[in-house]
């Protein structure tokens, strides 16, 4: 087990899907929780979405993403009861992951686009206690959930 170091307000953050799997938890089941309703609806079936093309618009680089994400990305997050001021903060973070597509970030980076302190912020996210498997990023962390199988007929 890896030696625990405290972060700063400098040190980045990101979602850590070894976290999911080890706790034994599912990272879909919780990305279909953070859809706005009318994807919800549209995934209803969330099991069934698949991995679908995505150009980064940065790089035109194209990737596969999981479908839900993509909906999470492209639709809820740009709608201003995504993170509004009810939002509780491990919640605004996690969701703040999940639109910048698992982007790392410090606590003053979250501070700023979530206009909150930092230091709440490092409190909060930084000690021993995940929230959602918001962790320090390492050199071995995965930023993304593994893909799921594809059936072959």
């Amino acid at each position: 087990m890896a030696k625990w170091t405290k972060p700063t307000i400098d040190t980045k953050f990101h979602i850590d899907f070894d976290w999911w799997e080890e706790k034994g938890h599912n990272f879909r089941v919780h990305l279909f929780s953070n859809l706005c309703k009318g994807c919800q609806e549209r995934y209803r079936d969330y099991q069934e979405a698949d991995l679908i093309d995505w150009i980064d618009p940065n790089t035109a680089e194209v990737t596969q993403v999981d479908g839900l994400w993509h909906a999470l990305r492209t639709c809820c997050s740009l709608k201003p009861e995504y993170i509004d001021t009810t939002t509780p903060l491990t919640t605004a973070v996690f969701r703040v992951f999940l639109a910048s597509g698992n982007e790392p970030l410090s606590a003053v980076e979250l501070g700023t686009r979530l206009h909150r302190l930092p230091d709440l912020i490092l409190r909060t996210i930084g000690g021993l206690h995940v929230y959602n498997g918001i962790k320090p990023v390492t050199d071995g962390s995965r930023r993304g959930p593994r893909p799921k199988a594809v059936s072959s007929g």
